[in-house]
């Protein structure tokens, strides 16, 4: 019998159970700090964040609430560390790490900022905590360090690789200075970044108490018989789907064509990204790491949605990918726009699986982050302002109902848009209004959730509007007869009224009085729109989802 399995009978499993639930209530507790703490609306408002524990290896060990796809980067950014700090003495107590770059642990774009502190034990490390955050402005060519016209990663800010900025507790001034100076929002990005230490510590200090109370050996134990029952579950999902190797080729809005093949066995999910176009020239990349977290997303959506998500959950999960394509990106490849990069493959991935898993999925969504950056000089402050919004849209419709309507995309998960009131008075706009989008597309037996039409007024000359959002072109996709949903995109209203329609722009410039129309996608329809019940239309039209002329024309 050996040390772990004689430490696993010493305990018994509500022991086990009672470890494994105090491991994710100080991630919710660790959630909780950063929002309430945060300066940014994108976080405390949006909460475009995450937090999570991991082993002391970085495994995940517990995740807190926030953006799906942010959670599936921390151990990841954890593991990096471990691999760059390698030698005695390089981790010590009372350390803070910070990365926000691709190519050294970051994942994602430059400006997520990880925070992740190591917890000790008699000399070890048992567990690291770790939250990620988006912070408005790291510099770079442009504000909110984010541009379509990028071609390197330097231009899009600063690069955090992977260094210490807490030593033995002690802040290294020079690297909290470097960061600070950088950005054009320091006032911001400098309470952002104490929250997340605050976060980070917090955590620490309650796993400390944690293994205080139950000993090293059985704190240890735990988080691996857990994964362990993680890796268990996920096995008997996998088993449980269609065996076979299925592909897919589908062109983007830009014209190049992502593919995907995806090969399940009883032992295994393999996906092949290798015959993929090589590396944008412009910011449209993803790292390796990041592709594997749309693997894992769609991995875990299909073998077991509702149950527990640790490091043991996608053990199964093989990805292959080509060093210097698009889903894995070489330096110095910028990345600005890799959310909408991971979007695609995510939505590929359930695209292509969709088919074969019965009525398990549902049709397309929105499936873009459609990221709006609107910034310059607030009217009433005469201080820089940058607005960093997410969008909401519409979920495509299933065998069992009509989609949702006017929620975030299924990389952004558990995260809110900001609110008119809190808009208006921390940024130079008015919120003139916000309404469920009533252009047709999604029509079916079941029809697609609605997309939202949101304007903001301008309210001072010289400000500008940045945004990248996909399913432009390529409508979300409709399944089983039904009609594939709108478009996602931007209506730039002059004062003089003039218009003008986007979906990738860089810094164009808007003034008093204009309006930024935000309009996102209905969700796909599923089944044939004939066969929608009469009373389900009837209330379509009577809360004007489509015209009386429209539902004639597609109902009968």
């Amino acid at each position: 019998m050996n040390d772990a399995t004689t430490t696993l009978s010493a305990a018994d499993s509500i022991t086990l159970e009672i470890i494994q639930s105090s491991l994710q209530a100080i991630s919710d507790e660790m959630f909780a700090a950063l929002r309430k703490t945060a300066m940014s609306a994108i976080i405390y408002e949006v909460l475009d964040m995450g937090t999570g524990i991991t082993d002391g290896a970085g495994n995940l060990a517990s995740s807190g609430a926030g953006i799906p796809g942010f959670v599936g980067v921390l151990d990841k950014a954890v593991k990096r560390i471990l691999q760059l700090h390698a030698k005695p003495g390089d981790i010590e107590p009372g350390d803070v790490f910070i990365t926000n770059d691709p190519y050294y642990g970051g994942v994602t774009h430059l400006n997520d900022n990880i925070l992740l502190m190591p917890v000790f034990a008699d000399g070890d490390i048992v567990a690291w905590t770790a939250n990620i955050a988006h912070w408005n402005d790291v510099g770079g060519a442009f504000p909110g360090s984010f541009s379509p016209d990028a071609k390197e990663i330097f231009q899009e800010g600063l690069r955090l690789p992977a260094v210490k900025l807490i030593a033995r507790g002690q802040p290294l001034r020079p690297v909290l200075d470097i960061i600070r100076i950088n950005s054009r929002l320091p006032d911001f990005l400098e309470g952002d970044l104490w929250a997340g230490v605050a976060a980070a510590r917090i955590g620490a200090k309650r796993i400390e108490e944690l293994v205080a109370k139950y000993g090293k050996p059985i704190f240890v134990a735990a988080m691996k018989h857990f994964m362990d029952y993680g890796e268990q579950v996920a096995r008997a999902g996998l088993r449980a789907l269609p065996k076979g190797r299925f592909t897919i080729e589908e062109e983007q809005d830009s014209g190049v064509v992502y593919k995907a093949t995806i090969e399940i066995s009883d032992d295994a999910f393999v996906v092949d990204l290798r015959d993929n176009p090589d590396q944008d020239a412009g910011p449209n990349n993803c790292s390796g790491d990041d592709s594997l977290v749309s693997v894992q997303m769609i991995f875990k959506n299909i073998t077991d949605p509702r149950g527990v998500s640790n490091g043991g959950s996608f053990r199964p999960i093989r990805m292959l990918t080509r060093p210097g394509s698009v889903f894995d990106a070489q330096a110095p490849a910028a990345v600005g726009i890799y959310y909408e990069v991971g979007m695609r493959l995510y939505d590929l991935l359930w695209r292509c699986l969709a088919a074969h898993l019965g009525e398990r999925l549902p049709s397309g969504h929105f499936s873009s982050i459609c990221g709006t950056v609107i910034g310059g000089v607030h009217p009433d402050t005469g201080r820089h302002f940058t607005i960093v919004e997410p969008e909401v849209g519409g979920w495509g419709a299933s065998a069992h109902g009509d989609g949702n309507s006017a929620v975030f995309s299924a990389m952004h998960g558990e995260t809110f848009n900001c609110p008119a009131e809190i808009a208006e008075t921390r940024y130079g706009l008015y919120v003139d209004r916000i309404a469920l989008n009533d252009e047709p597309g999604g029509e079916g037996e079941h029809r697609g959730g609605k997309g939202i039409v949101l304007e903001y007024r301008v309210r001072s000359d010289n400000c500008f509007l940045t945004a990248a959002y996909s399913r432009n072109k390529h409508r979300p996709w409709a399944m089983h007869g039904g009609s594939e949903g709108s478009a996602n995109y931007i209506r730039v209203i002059r004062a003089n009224g003039e218009t003008r329609d986007l979906a990738v722009v860089t810094a164009l410039t808007v003034n008093r009085d204009d309006v930024i129309r935000v309009v996102t996608a209905n969700g796909g329809g599923y089944g044939d729109p004939k066969k929608r019940p009469r009373a389900a239309v009837e209330d379509d039209i009577k809360n004007g989802y489509v015209s009386r002329e429209r539902a004639a024309e597609i109902y009968g």
